[in-house]
């Protein structure tokens, strides 16, 4: 029986003699399929030689053609006019050698290489002529160098040196970071805006926005939020105090000319990048003055723009805030563990509320050089009585894998394909907590939401001060001007001496962006969205910018 098993097959793998035949057939070729190859190769044949013998026929009948026109080409006679130079001899490197010796021995003695002997009066002039430019040019260049250094500019090669070789070439698009402590002059008396009506006259920049542009340089209002308000509350502020010039027929026209776009310019150009949000609030205080009536009075115009910018910072900040607070509270339940990272007004209202209304939660603060923004949210939300940790980001993994339930993050810009742009560090912990299944959420106001698509974190960035990644100890930087012990902080680290260094290079990158993949959710006033809804909502946001050419007139 046994044997009877080991030598019975199923049905399927039986082989039968068709499959034999067939299988012979496939590898060894019968009589007809040789003939017919045979048939074929001689066919081939006599083609290729009918080919050889037409071809060396049309050479046969080419030859004496060629040969005609070589006894036409040797009967016609040169030009007389074309003076053709004899050729040169073929020299060995040794006489080469000597006649480059023999050459160079003639220049120095002023013969010119054995040339024609130039006119020494000709010559003394045009020395003379040479060498007055070229003092002119090294006493312009002292002058200026001396000049920015009465002005406060501070050493100019250590700027050159600073901003040429001490750039990455692939952050060399960025606008380079410009310390203002080593840059004052550019903080006082600037002059940007010029009366048209009058050349000899122009008007500078009012000390509001000096005093604003230098609290952007130096870091000390900081989030996207922030920014935006300062800005519009000091367009309000200048608005109390604006007189128009003498000669002005259009309040618009002046307030655009004259304050809103100065202003806007120095503080990008001079003091820092724009964000997203005052980007999108400055065109629509553009809008808001170009709206207003021709012959409007200018007491009217002033309370009509105030009241304007009230309005949006209600509604699209503090208002949107509120509504994004009260969705985000209905995502945290009793003992989640919520991790968030470095600090956002958003996530702070949102943490508050949730535990002012009574919710057992506990908190992760993930943390970065060298701003370490953290602390200052650990310091509020413990003294609200929630209990919360402080982590570096080098720890994120251990706690992501084993207690967070919910991740909540800022966002500086939305752009229109989902991805989102946020302080550095946060795609990390976006693409850590997407590995762990774990839900991430971004709560962002609309007025952020930007047109652009960004693919990574490269092409559109900001640069931070590469001195501050100098302090390797976790010590916060401190980047106000009046700090005596800016400089010592990082007196003890083995990067001090960074610039002397011709090899090493220092980069602070100030946000990075987080792919729409790695995004659950998007808290804003009008919900919780996913990612993909971010293009339609931005269509619905500004319908003028809809217009089809199907729309019936």
């Amino acid at each position: 029986e046994r044997e009877e098993k080991q030598f019975t097959r199923p049905k399927e793998s039986w082989v039968t003699t068709t499959d034999i035949i067939q299988h012979n057939n496939l590898h060894y070729p019968t009589n007809n399929q040789l003939t017919h190859d045979k048939y074929k190769h001689t066919h081939i044949h006599h083609s290729t030689t009918k080919t050889t013998t037409n071809k060396q026929a049309i050479m046969s009948e080419e030859q004496p053609k060629a040969s005609a026109n070589k006894k036409e080409d040797k009967s016609k006679k040169p030009n007389p006019n074309i003076v053709i130079p004899p050729k040169k001899p073929k020299l060995s490197k040794a006489e080469r050698r000597a006649l480059q010796e023999k050459q160079r021995a003639a220049k120095a003695s002023g013969g010119g290489g054995g040339g024609k002997k130039p006119n020494a009066a000709a010559a003394a002039a045009a020395a003379a002529e040479g060498s007055g430019k070229k003092q002119e040019k090294e006493d312009k260049k002292k002058d200026s160098v001396v000049a920015q250094q009465q002005s406060g500019g501070g050493d100019v090669e250590e700027e050159v040196y600073k901003g040429g070789s001490k750039t990455l070439s692939l952050f060399s698009h960025l606008p380079q970071y410009r310390d203002p402590a080593q840059n004052k002059h550019e903080f006082s008396g600037v002059t940007l805006g010029k009366d048209t009506t009058t050349p000899e006259s122009s008007d500078r920049l009012p000390p509001q926005v000096l005093s604003l542009g230098l609290q952007y340089a130096d870091g000390s209002i900081r989030g996207g939020n922030a920014r935006c308000k300062a800005m519009l509350r000091t367009f309000q502020s200048i608005l109390q105090s604006y007189t128009p010039s003498p000669h002005t027929k259009d309040y618009r026209h002046d307030l655009d000319t004259r304050i809103i776009k100065p202003a806007f310019q120095y503080w990008t150009s001079k003091c820092r990048t724009h964000s997203v949000s005052m980007g999108n609030a400055f065109t629509f205080l553009k809008l808001a003055v170009a709206s207003l009536p021709r012959d409007l009075p200018l007491k009217e115009v002033v309370e009509q723009l105030n009241d304007t910018i009230d309005a949006y910072i209600q509604e699209r900040i503090i208002f949107a805030d509120q509504v994004i607070t009260k969705h985000a509270c209905t995502k945290i339940g009793n003992g989640d563990v919520i991790l968030t990272h470095a600090k956002s007004d958003v996530v702070e209202l949102i943490l508050l509320k949730a535990a002012s209304k009574g919710k057992t939660f506990r908190v992760i603060v993930v943390d970065s050089r060298p701003l370490l923004e953290g602390r200052a949210l650990v310091n509020k939300l413990v003294s609200a009585g929630i209990e919360c940790s402080y982590i570096l980001l080098n720890a994120l993994s251990y706690v992501m894998m084993r207690e967070v339930t919910k991740v909540f993050l800022g966002a500086a810009a939305l752009m229109s394909d989902g991805s989102v742009l946020s302080r550095v560090g946060t795609g990390c912990v976006a693409l850590m907590a997407h590995a762990n299944k774990i839900p991430v959420l971004f709560c962002c106001e609309t007025y952020k939401i930007s047109s652009r698509v960004q693919l990574e974190s490269i092409t559109g960035n900001e640069l931070g001060n590469p001195d501050d990644v100098v302090c390797t100890s976790t010590c916060a930087m401190d980047h106000s001007l009046d700090n005596v012990n800016n400089n010592n902080k990082a007196k003890d680290s083995v990067l001090t001496d960074w610039k002397d260094r011709p090899n090493l290079k220092l980069l602070n990158l100030l946000y990075d962006l987080t792919p729409s993949e790695y995004v659950s959710g998007i808290v804003t006033e009008v919900g919780i969205l996913p990612p993909t809804s971010v293009a339609v909502l931005l269509r619905e946001m500004n319908p003028q910018d809809n217009d089809s050419v199907f729309k019936s007139g």
